[in-house]
């Protein structure tokens, strides 16, 4: 993996850059659709390619459980199993291990955990994350990191963020393949000191890329913005920075404008399955009654093809009954929306009037 930053704004902290894997070259910043079980929910690889994805995020622990990373390295890998030629990032279910699993016990070797799929009983290790994402293929993988509930004692989250960079260490050590870039996970909760002791011990250890993850969990939003700008100063410049769960249009500007490069959330595809798309006047709910016999398109600023050719009383209809094709058409939108919004963040970065640009559509948006 390379990465280079292009353009560095004057105004904030946001900057242009590419980030190039043996299968893509990825403008930056970015958001990352996420094909938690190899698949972006209701929207095939080709449409995805047609949306401008050029990476996409798969799930570690999702995949382990089913169908197995043996049996997706015997298929040849993740991208050949999927059928994707982009790049792909595989988290490695530490937060998922944390968080779907009610049965858990932490030890220093690594977590003992109950499948919320069938209750059997696994245990996860930072060797065991490292081979599941070696075997699965994925261009970029995470270290296997504590991921702590907030609010939590100061006492817990030193314990953990030293835990984390012990298993930091471990990761590092059981990475063989040199395709792969291994980034480390800043942790450290709300806790502005603990954030800064992570970030530097994960730099004094070399990572081509940090993670920052923990945030986007219930904190306010100020909260999170207050440690990206604590970090800011402690990540390096030339490698890159990716804000792990934010999707949000609110947070993806923000998080740009105090020097963040990745993103990655289920959010567009989760709430257009409930109905719910992004708008440039904020999030408009296109299953409510009062789009029933409405003609516009979801929002009349979108150029995507379903704005394009598809009303809201058509798409409320298909949600009302059961039609998959209500999914797939929200679904393709808030794909594209996010997309979009990053491909005008990098425009107004270039052209000097990021800070107007993020102003304005806040304001408009209003969420």
């Amino acid at each position: 993996m390379q990465f280079r930053v292009d353009y560095q704004s004057r105004e904030t902290r946001g900057r242009v850059g590419v980030l190039t894997t043996e299968h893509s070259q990825i403008q930056t910043p970015c958001f990352m659709p996420v094909g938690t079980q190899a698949t972006v929910k209701t929207l095939s690889q080709e449409e995805l390619t047609e949306l401008g994805a050029e990476i996409i995020l798969s799930n570690t622990y999702h995949l382990y459980l089913r169908p197995g990373h043996e049996l997706i390295a015997e298929l040849g890998g993740l991208h050949s199993f999927m059928s994707w030629s982009g790049s792909i990032l595989t988290d490695s279910g530490g937060f998922q291990v944390f968080s779907l699993s009610k049965l858990r016990e932490i030890t220093e070797e690594g977590v003992h955990f109950r499948s919320h799929l069938d209750g059997s009983k696994h245990f996860f290790t930072p060797e065991l994350a490292i081979e599941i994402q070696e075997a699965l293929g994925a261009d970029i993988i995470m270290c296997f990191d504590e991921c702590i509930s907030l609010p939590a004692e100061r006492e817990y989250i030193e314990e953990s963020v030293a835990r984390t960079t012990r298993w930091a260490e471990r990761c590092l050590k059981a990475h063989k393949r040199k395709d792969q870039a291994l980034f480390g996970i800043v942790q450290g909760g709300t806790d502005p000191d603990l954030r800064l002791v992570s970030a530097k011990d994960l730099v004094s250890l070399g990572f081509p890329g940090y993670s920052i993850g923990g945030l986007s969990v219930g904190e306010p939003k100020e909260e999170m913005y207050k440690i990206l700008e604590v970090l800011d100063p402690v990540l390096p410049e030339d490698k890159p920075r990716y804000l792990m769960g934010v999707g949000s249009p609110d947070c993806l500007l923000e998080g740009v404008a105090r020097g963040v490069d990745m993103f990655d959330c289920v959010l567009p595809t989760r709430i257009a399955r409930n109905g719910t798309v992004f708008t440039r006047q904020g999030r408009l709910t296109v299953r409510d009654a009062p789009y029933s016999r409405d003609p516009q398109p979801l929002d009349p600023d979108c150029s995507c093809k379903v704005c394009q050719n598809y009303s809201r009383a058509y798409i409320r209809h298909l949600l009302k009954t059961g039609e998959v094709l209500g999914l797939r058409l929200t679904t393709y939108h808030n794909v594209h929306f996010l997309l979009q919004l990053m491909a005008e963040v990098r425009e107004h970065l270039l052209r000097g009037d990021f800070l107007a640009f993020k102003e304005d559509f806040l304001r408009r948006y209003g969420d």
